[in-house]
């Protein structure tokens, strides 16, 4: 009887995580639909065009090394994506060390500066850069009344203006990961290296800095994706003589209407930010990073 008894038993445990399995898929069930629907059915369908339009073949993609033009694109998106990157983790970095160390009610004040761009939409905070960097907008016109300059700077229509408005959009993504990595550092490490000697700055170098890595990297793959892939800014305070990848794409898929490359680039792009996650992931623990792990 207990052999039958527990035959039974194991058969009804079986039975209760069959079912336990099927609601947990049941209730996954339209997110995975609506994954595959909106997300992934498009991202096969990029990838797919690139290859078979205008022909079956890799033909566009060889117009990456062909390409003059596409070659001057892809420069000056990797100059101003890597210069903005490098910039905004300065001032980033900066910040984040600042809120670390001040009051509460500092803290505050300063957590609702960096948050309120957030709360603004991108094309408005393009349109005030544009109203501000101007021959004859606000900056010029102190700088040339205060005698600094005799002409007008050359802020807008060029590189110098599409990094201004990318940094500005981009330090709160910068900061945020960066300050919560600072916030967890046990500040008696940075005590005990003083009361071993060390002075102010070497403290800073050696035990703070060292320990606040983590946060620079996270916050860096995030503005580096952002910033590579960004659209509205350089589009307005470029004015057309300075394309990024994104602009480029959006040229050719709906003025040009030649989708082969531009599904092409679409794809080297998610190709790239793959790759680039894949080997950060061999580096660092992005799960952790992310506070996932």
């Amino acid at each position: 009887m207990s052999v039958h008894a527990s035959a039974r038993e194991r058969r009804a445990g079986l039975s209760l995580l069959a079912g336990t399995h099927t609601r947990y898929w049941l209730l996954i069930a339209p997110a995975l639909f609506m994954l595959c629907v909106f997300y992934i059915y498009p991202i096969g369908r990029v990838l797919w065009m690139s290859v078979t339009v205008p022909a079956p073949g890799l033909g566009n993609y060889e117009l990456l090394a062909t390409s003059a033009s596409i070659h001057k694109m892809l420069l000056t998106t990797a100059r101003i994506t890597m210069v903005t990157t490098v910039v905004t983790l300065i001032l980033a970095y900066i910040l984040a060390y600042t809120l670390v160390h001040s009051s509460p009610r500092t803290q505050r004040w300063m957590f609702l500066g960096i948050l309120i761009p957030l709360w603004i939409s991108v094309l408005v905070r393009a349109f005030a850069w544009f109203v501000l960097l101007r021959r004859d907008g606000l900056i010029n016109s102190v700088l040339m009344s205060s005698g600094i300059i005799d002409t007008p700077l050359s802020l807008i229509w060029n590189e110098t203006g599409v990094m201004i408005g990318m940094i500005h959009y981009m330090l709160p993504l910068g900061v945020l990961p960066i300050y919560a990595n600072m916030r967890d550092i046990d500040q008696r490490c940075i005590a005990a290296a003083r009361g071993l000697g060390a002075k102010r700055f070497e403290a800073f170098r050696r035990v703070f800095l060292p320990l606040s890595l983590p946060g620079v990297v996270g916050a860096g793959i995030l503005v580096f994706i952002f910033s590579l892939g960004f659209f509205v800014t350089p589009a307005l305070l470029g004015g057309g003589k300075t394309l990024m990848i994104a602009e480029y794409i959006k040229v050719q898929i709906l003025e040009v209407v030649r989708w082969g490359l531009g599904t092409m680039l679409a794809a080297t792009l998610l190709l790239l930010i793959g790759g680039l996650l894949a080997a950060l992931s061999r580096l660092v623990n992005l799960r952790k990073l992310f506070g996932a792990g």
